[in-house]
């Protein structure tokens, strides 16, 4: 039976696309992970080169008939979701990557205190985007090569943004997606972790065991700790 997805309004239902239509830009063949429960729909994808988790939360109207929790292609998603109707079909099941099975754990995260403020992580992507077009337009032709650049990329993004562990490339990753844009308005949602009106952005870095999560009032990006084994398990769904 086709599962038909109804969100609390249209703005639900345009974000959603927005963050399909972001993944899809990056990989044609791009698959999520779709978890259902509590009025929310929590929506895992993984844009390539990243190497990062982004999780994009929905909030339905009501709660899904039946428990979902399955693997569809992000595409055929993005073509179902009716922004003016809130509402989405959910395709078929797909084959799943290896990073559909390894998800973040349910619980357990705890706010990890030197995360600067939302200014200054902006402000750390746009250096180090900054950085690396410097450096390849610096290198002699015949250097101008895939490998040298990827080295340039690596050694950019697996620093550290200021005194904490996440990579530079969660962050990158998460300006990527849309997810560092200004909050202008509240974003309506049934969780303490909405921003109130004329308040500071809520940014906020979590860790859980061997994961750390960069959330945004509009998804979050999770990643590994350095040197550190993470439960498996699944991402609470709630709204951010």
């Amino acid at each position: 039976m086709t599962e038909q997805l109804h969100f609390a309004d249209s703005g639900e239902a345009a974000d959603l696309a927005a963050f399909l239509g972001r993944l899809v830009h990056y990989d044609r063949a791009a698959a999520v992970r779709l978890q259902a429960g509590g009025g929310a729909l929590a929506v895992f994808g993984r844009p390539p080169s990243f190497d990062v988790l982004a999780i994009r939360t929905v909030r339905l109207a009501a709660p899904v008939g039946m428990p979902l929790d399955l693997t569809v292609s992000a595409g055929e998603l993005l073509e179902s979701v009716d922004e003016a109707g809130a509402s989405a079909v959910v395709p078929g099941p797909v084959t799943g990557p290896p990073w559909a099975g390894v998800l973040p754990p349910r619980g357990g995260w705890s706010q990890v205190p030197g995360l600067p403020g939302a200014e200054a992580v902006r402000g750390a992507v746009a250096a180090a985007v900054a950085e690396f077009r410097a450096r390849d337009e610096a290198l002699p032709p015949q250097h101008r090569t895939r490998s040298e650049r990827d080295r340039i990329g690596r050694e950019i993004w697996s620093r550290t943004l200021g005194d904490t562990e996440l990579p530079l490339r969660a962050v990158h990753a998460a300006q990527s997606l849309g997810f560092l844009r200004p909050v202008r308005t509240p974003v309506a949602s049934a969780s303490a972790e909405a921003p109130t009106a004329g308040g500071p952005e809520p940014l906020a870095l979590l860790a859980s065991g061997g994961w750390l999560r960069l959330r945004t009032p509009y998804g979050s990006i999770a990643t590994r700790r350095p040197g550190r084994v993470g439960g498996l398990g699944a991402l609470q769904v709630r709204p951010v």
